[in-house]
């Protein structure tokens, strides 16, 4: 009697976006998964993660990590089982974080790899409020922006993965928050849900003045996601010794070439040198990944008390990641992006 074969799926970079991702720069191939040798374990994904950082491994651009090669698996966190092992360290229906990416299933060492409770009754938190983005979010505000009571906290993406951790990390720390978002319900959402103070929708025509009146003490911490427009309105607003944590620039991932119009640059510098204003860029595993367990003990403290909420946008079926991800760069996405790969 024969082995029933495995049979795995996994989409690849097909070609390099030129602009903004189309269903093009993607391919779904399938293979079938061979024995495992000793010392390894077949990991089957349960929950993909996608982010707005993988736009810039699709590039070959110069940027802080190699980008992903044309012909492989696209990059991705994911949520796995273990389904079979030939490995002491592991075994079969242990739950694991890692990072397999875009495909069913992945033979590994092991390294990389974070265990999880086998019992976790939402496994995909792992992927955002107690994994990548809620991580970003607590060092960004608290290791960079340093707020202190009584300042304001302006966040863009404010209903997104990592702002809406942020927002409510510094309500937590006796601050004013004001959020940022695309919308009226995406607005409604981080005011009544997450208790931001007020919240700015960046498509109303007059948001530079809707943010103004939101902070009319200035800005003293700004986490910045976001860039273009956005980060327009809120330079001028910004306060002496203001700090800017930057973990993103969603508004550029798709530029080309520089923005057309004025050049801001010579405005930028001149706040920050006048203002003394703090701005650090950070990749978060790079720079934090020995606080994880700080991070990871703080962060499912406040969320198992009910003092941090945080909400997903499950995708289901592998087959739309493509789409979900174009998605997600639009902003089309509510929440946190996760593809469901497999029911359990």
């Amino acid at each position: 009697m024969t082995e029933e074969l495995i049979v795995n799926r996994r989409i690849v970079l097909n070609s390099r976006p030129v602009g903004a991702p189309t269903a093009d720069n993607f391919r779904l191939e399938e293979s079938t998964v061979p024995k495992i040798p000793s010392g390894k374990i077949l990991l089957r994904s349960l929950y993909l993660s996608l982010d707005p950082y993988m736009r810039g491994r699709m590039s070959d651009a110069p940027s802080y990590a190699p980008p992903v090669a044309l012909g492989e698996t696209m990059v991705g966190g994911t949520v796995s089982r273990v389904v079979a092992s030939e490995h002491p360290d592991y075994r079969v229906g242990d739950l694991v974080l890692g990072y397999s990416g875009w495909q069913d299933y992945e033979i590994t060492d092991g390294t990389g790899l974070t265990s999880l409770d086998a019992g976790m009754p939402r496994p995909s938190l792992a992927l955002g409020i107690l994994g990548m983005p809620g991580f970003t979010a607590y060092m960004g505000l608290l290791d960079i922006g340093r707020p202190e009571a009584g300042e304001t906290v302006v966040v863009a993406a404010a209903s997104g993965a990592v702002g809406s951790v942020v927002g409510q990390i510094a309500k937590l720390k006796g601050c004013r928050a004001v959020g940022i978002a695309g919308g009226p319900e995406k607005c409604s959402f981080v005011v009544d849900e997450l208790g931001f103070d007020s919240c700015i929708d960046h498509h109303s025509d007059d948001f530079p003045q809707q943010l103004a009146a939101a902070c009319p003490r200035g800005i003293d911490v700004y986490f910045e996601s976001v860039g273009g427009a956005v980060f327009n309105a809120v330079l001028p607003l910004l306060n002496v010794r203001a700090r800017i944590p930057l973990c993103g620039l969603i508004a550029h991932y798709n530029d080309t070439e520089l923005p057309a119009g004025p050049d801001h640059l010579p405005l930028l510098t001149k706040t920050l040198l006048t203002k003394r204003i703090k701005m650090q860029g950070f990749i978060i595993f790079d720079d934090y990944g020995s606080r994880f367990d700080e991070f990871f003990k703080q962060m499912n403290t406040w969320f198992n008390e009910g003092k941090i909420k945080y909400r997903e946008d499950i995708v289901d079926g592998f087959e739309n990641a493509p789409q979900a991800f174009i998605g997600l760069l639009e902003g089309r996405n509510f929440g946190k992006m996760v593809v469901r790969v497999a029911e359990e």
